[in-house]
């Protein structure tokens, strides 16, 4: 059922006069894969998913996926607060070559456990494809318990979780009520080699739409036993990815990637450029790391 071990890049979606740039999203998957990335996310959180339309969101599916060719995995983000149209997105991106789905737990509702629970079970029986739930609390106001991971891990289409909510102590409780069969992933840079020592397969990054052979290469060196090197690798990005996550996501990765000339700078409100004294700082981080 793994999606994928290593690291997957939740891609940003490039605009150009408001619609989405299809010929930078092109440069930017085929850049991705060539540096090593192990799977790609389109239409999550830093792809600006909350104001692309569903239109929009089905387009962008389908051009990744008939652009990579089955090379990596294609993860789609199709989540809703609404049940009925997470189901929509789910089937219509699935249809058009998603090879999983990343479904975000319902925002604003703030449902029970129960309705947590019967809502992915709605998702992930009308569907072929495996599903990835995605605990981001700060954002949604609603976390998924280790009880209730506990329980839909056992659904034969639910194959993992992204777990962003920054809580350590939880993950490692979550761990110790899953199966072997059942993969947690980083939601978080920073504790991507922490996640990894309690057993995660990887990471759904955004820093790695900057440095995806480097992001990659640190976690496959813990895969393969290089631990140590692994942790020193994970403090050393560790400004980069507090540069990343100064302001709002995905505002200053997008802003990065228009400094090295990967898209425009351009964004749906109310996602906006981060401030001048961001944007310096930004510059001078990317410099540092060798990155313009």
């Amino acid at each position: 059922m793994s999606l994928f071990e290593g690291a997957a890049t939740a891609l940003v979606t490039p605009f150009k006069d408001g619609k989405p740039d299809y010929v930078s999203m092109g440069k930017l998957i085929e850049w991705q894969i060539s540096s090593g990335i192990d799977a790609l996310v389109i239409c999550g959180t830093t792809g600006e998913s909350s104001t692309l339309s569903d239109t929009e969101k089905i387009h962008l599916v389908r051009f990744a996926s008939d652009l990579v060719k089955g090379r990596v995995p294609v993860i789609a983000g199709s989540g809703s607060n609404d049940t009925a149209h997470a189901l929509h997105l789910s089937k219509e991106m699935a249809d058009c070559g998603a090879d999983g789905l990343l479904i975000v737990t319902p925002y604003y509702n703030k449902c029970t456990e129960n309705g947590l629970i019967a809502h992915y079970e709605k998702i992930a029986d009308a569907v072929s494809v495996p599903v990835i739930m995605y605990s981001v609390p700060s954002r949604t106001g609603v976390d998924i318990s280790p009880p209730s991971v506990a329980v839909l891990s056992k659904h034969p289409n639910i194959a993992a979780i992204k777990e962003a909510s920054g809580n350590i102590s939880q993950i490692c409780r979550m761990a110790a009520y899953i199966s072997e069969n059942f993969d947690i992933y980083s939601g978080n840079d920073e504790q991507t080699v922490p996640v990894l020592s309690l057993g995660g397969k990887g990471c759904i990054s955004t820093v790695s739409n900057i440095i995806p052979a480097r992001f990659s290469q640190m976690i496959h060196k813990y895969m393969k036993g290089d631990c140590i090197e692994a942790g020193r690798e994970q403090i050393a990005l560790m400004p980069l990815i507090d540069a990343l996550f100064s302001e709002v996501n995905p505002g200053p990765v997008k802003a990065a990637l228009a400094m090295m000339g990967m898209c425009n700078l351009e964004y749906r409100l109310p996602i906006c450029s981060p401030s001048n004294k961001v944007q310096y700082m930004i510059y001078d981080t990317l410099e540092e790391f060798g990155l313009l």
